[in-house]
């Protein structure tokens, strides 16, 4: 097989995944998809999983993590309407490869990892793709970054059975977060939007089951 045929089933694959997948989830936003389809998904896959790198899967990185569906990625950029502008905190590096979206789309990307290797393995992958306008951190996000606050987007990767408590309180007036709560096998993919200082507005967007970050917040199981 030639390095071209290779990659035009690449191709292929990344259209059928983008009209197959994404579209057929109400993920209809021109410039998401446009996203979807310029930023290489397949660069940042594990090699074991490069044949499923455009699959309806979450892809497994080790450490008890996945990638999110591809779907699912376009469902939370078009929600969070991210603009050049905005500063963003993302907690759950992962791959890199939703990282490496929202670069695309803000002026600038603060993403922690806990795990070092994956950690490690983002900033190289980031690196090759030539995108720079993002801070890789080693760390627990579980809290957010209080240090760097505030976030016109704050977005989770990881599940959390309760939101972590002074998260929202890092947006800008105007800012979005976006969080997926409860407990398997049906959690709540929620935005949460300041829209004044002591104002808040949360809404569910649909339901799905995320592996849960590590230290999540728990909820509380005694009631007084």
């Amino acid at each position: 097989m030639t390095q071209t045929t290779v990659g035009q089933q690449s191709e292929i694959a990344r259209f059928n995944m983008i009209e197959q997948q994404i579209r057929t989830w109400e993920v209809l936003d021109p410039k998401i998809l446009q996203l979807l389809n310029d930023v290489p998904r397949e660069n940042f896959v594990p090699e074991a999983y490069q044949g499923l790198a455009f699959a309806d899967i979450e892809i497994p990185l080790g450490f008890g993590q996945n990638m999110l569906s591809p779907k699912l990625e376009g469902r939370v950029l078009q929600a969070l309407n991210i603009q050049k502008a905005h500063h963003v905190l993302h907690v759950g590096t992962g791959s890199g490869y939703f990282t490496a979206l929202l670069a695309n789309l803000a002026k600038h990307v603060v993403s922690l990892e806990i795990n070092a290797e994956l950690n490690a393995t983002a900033a190289y992958k980031l690196s090759q793709n030539n995108i720079y306008n993002v801070t890789i951190e080693l760390a627990d996000g579980v809290s957010g970054m209080p240090t760097r606050q505030p976030f016109d987007i704050i977005v989770f990767t990881g599940s959390s059975p309760a939101e972590p408590p002074g998260v929202r309180q890092q947006l800008t007036v105007g800012g979005s977060m976006f969080i997926t709560l409860g407990h398997a096998p049906a959690m709540q993919a929620t935005l949460i939007q300041r829209v004044s200082e002591d104002g808040f507005k949360e809404d569910v967007l649909f339901e799905t089951c995320i592996p849960a970050l590590e230290n999540a917040t728990q909820t509380n199981t005694f009631e007084f």
